[in-house]
């Protein structure tokens, strides 16, 4: 009666506290372990349940954990909040006993554990990132420090490069301060570098993946697109439909209905950012190509973006744009098809033949 059957675990980077239950879910005590006695404490125990948080090392563990017969299953925080007894104590042990306790509920919405090969994928995809904000910073920074002796460039990335050759030797600046203009053509010559590097890789994944392929075959889903969906997305089959998958990424209205009445408000914008952003950037392309396009030349889809376009404006169009665009996603992976702009006909419902 006494045995173990479902464990809680508050994760962190150095310090790991586990809340233990019997089979009735009655708390039977609590560990506070480091991170390598997290490991050798699981492996220890009969096959149990351990619910977790989906942050960071929540997917090593869940994997560690599988790999040693136990059950890892994995939430998003904001469900196991309400589940900890007293919101206005939030510690350690009261996190885990949340976790526990949010584990055991059967309508519970878990988190698909990523594979090594997916995170792998994801972390050039978050390095790839990081490399363009560092960019990004370092041509602010110096942009900033021109105008301070007077050289404004204006906001033009490209001028901006291509000047810097040319103030290393400007003598309108001070003698000890063009160095530093030295140091930041390399560095931004390395960030190139980095950035190329993240690209090959991206590249190399889309090319060998058919999954990534069929993505493609889309207007305005690229291989940065097609390659962080299928990183981020563990699989697509999880969700029982598409506008699921909208919800999940941030693509939905914010529901505040009530006795009956719709309301629907501002886009959520939950979820991964990054992946939302892409499929903003690509319905931008989207549109301009089907606006471009003569009007008995363009698809169905395009004639849909054309007047949505006429009827809500730019900005809005670009997220219903990518809320079908991740719909379209969902059904080319959950269902295993190739994108055909055609299938709308295979779908039109018939009308009932009138009497007469």
């Amino acid at each position: 009666m006494n045995e173990i059957t479902t464990v809680g675990v508050d994760l962190a980077k150095e310090v790991i506290v586990v809340c233990a239950a019997d089979a009735q879910g009655r708390t039977r005590y609590f560990k506070q372990l480091s991170f390598h006695g997290f490991a050798e404490w699981a492996v220890l125990l009969p096959p149990c349940t351990f619910g977790m948080k989906a942050c960071s090392t929540a997917h090593h563990w869940s994997r560690f954990l599988r790999a040693h017969g136990h059950t890892p299953k994995l939430m998003a925080a904001e469900f196991v909040a309400p589940f900890r007894k007293s919101q206005g104590a939030k510690n350690d042990r009261n996190d885990a006993q949340a976790i526990l306790v949010a584990v055991r509920q059967p309508d519970m919405r878990f988190v698909s554990v990523k594979s090594a090969d997916q995170q792998a994928m994801l972390a050039w995809h978050r390095t790839r990132s990081g490399y363009q904000m560092e960019r990004t910073a370092l041509l602010n920074r110096t942009r900033g420090l021109l105008a301070e002796f007077g050289i404004w460039i204006g906001r033009s990335t490209a001028v901006l490069i291509r000047l810097l050759p040319q103030l290393r030797e400007d003598t309108r600046l001070p003698e000890h301060f063009r160095p530093i203009l030295s140091s930041t053509l390399e560095h931004l010559k390395c960030l190139a570098d980095c950035i190329a590097e993240c690209d090959d890789r991206i590249h190399s994944h889309v090319r060998n993946d058919e999954a990534a392929k069929r993505l493609c075959e889309i207007t305005g889903v690229g291989e940065l697109t097609a390659s962080a969906v299928l990183s981020t997305v563990t699989d697509a089959r999880d969700f029982k439909n598409g506008r699921q998958l909208s919800a999940w990424v941030g693509l939905v209205p914010r529901q505040t209905s009530s006795g009956g009445k719709q309301r629907l408000g501002v886009i959520t914008k939950h979820g991964d950012s990054y992946l939302r952003g892409l499929l903003t950037q690509g319905a931008r392309s989207t549109l301009q190509v089907a606006l471009k396009r003569e009007p008995l030349r363009r698809s169905q889809l395009e004639q849909w973006i054309v007047a949505l376009h006429g009827r809500i404006g730019y900005h809005k169009t670009l997220v219903a744009i990518a809320n079908k665009h991740l719909r379209i996603l969902w059904a080319i992976l959950a269902h295993g098809e190739a994108y055909d702009p055609n299938a709308w006909r295979r779908h039109t419902p018939q009308r009932a033949p009138t009497a007469n």
